[in-house]
């Protein structure tokens, strides 16, 4: 049981995944709703980065369906990747950043729009970053780089975020305060898609997690149901011997 509830607006169908021709992870099954809150957990080298740039139309499948519906495009997924050093030190404004998340929104226009300046100062207010606009976003702290970089995603796509480990690099204060972040949003209507190895975090803030294993999807379903699964139980007392 996924215990899913609402309109579906991302369902994968016996996904294989890979790249070069090598299959990395088979059989995916799930089923994201409107206003879900999934988050992806697994081992490294077990297929999260490849089924991240899959979902974004990034890489084709080897086998299987992605169905987009409920309304969502491809385009209607807004994008957080992990940062390299060279991004982290970019040197342009923050407003030019989260303004670019309205690029797609352009076409052939070589500026923006009232209504999308309009849209991108609605991000930067929401995400309490407006005070900073006129930084140069590589003097910003790790914690609000990642609300600029947040705001430009809710710019490019306001019904779907996918998060690739949001948080990596951050201090503690500024871990905390994303994930508040990221549920207000989520809590607001926008469905979540994150990538973690945070198992704690994860299972405090997410209603369903996929776990992918060796080549092979563990479990999906409900983060309550996975929490008394076999899978849940072992990765957690793991979780708990490494950070103890």
């Amino acid at each position: 049981m996924s215990g899913q509830r609402g309109t579906p607006q991302l369902i994968c169908e016996d996904l294989s995944l890979g790249y070069d021709g090598e299959t990395v992870a088979e059989n995916i099954n799930f089923t994201v709703c409107e206003g879900n809150y999934l988050c992806i957990l697994g081992e490294n080298g077990s297929g999260k980065s490849t089924l991240i740039k899959t979902l974004l139309g990034l890489k084709k499948p080897i086998g299987g369906e992605i169905k987009h519906c409920g309304g969502i495009k491809q385009g209607d997924i807004g994008y957080l990747p992990q940062q390299t050093a060279v991004q982290k030190d970019f040197p342009a404004s923050v407003r030019e950043i989260v303004y670019s998340g309205c690029i797609a929104k352009c076409g052939l226009r070589p500026f923006y729009s009232k209504a999308e300046k309009a849209l991108a100062d609605e991000m930067m207010g929401k995400l309490g970053i407006t005070e900073l606009s006129r930084r140069c976003y590589r003097e910003l702290s790790g914690g609000q780089q990642q609300r600029v970089l947040l705001a430009r995603a809710l710019c490019a796509a306001q019904k779907m975020l996918l998060l690739d480990e949001p948080v990596t690099g951050l201090d503690p204060k500024a871990q905390a305060d994303m994930y508040e972040l990221i549920s207000t949003l989520n809590n607001e209507g926008i469905t979540v898609i994150m990538v973690s190895h945070d198992f704690a975090a994860a299972t405090h803030y997410a209603s369903h997690i996929l776990h992918i294993g060796a080549h092979t999807q563990l479990y999906y379903g409900t983060t309550e149901g996975y929490l008394e699964s076999g899978v849940g139980t072992a990765f957690a007392e793991r979780a708990v011997s490494e950070n103890g």
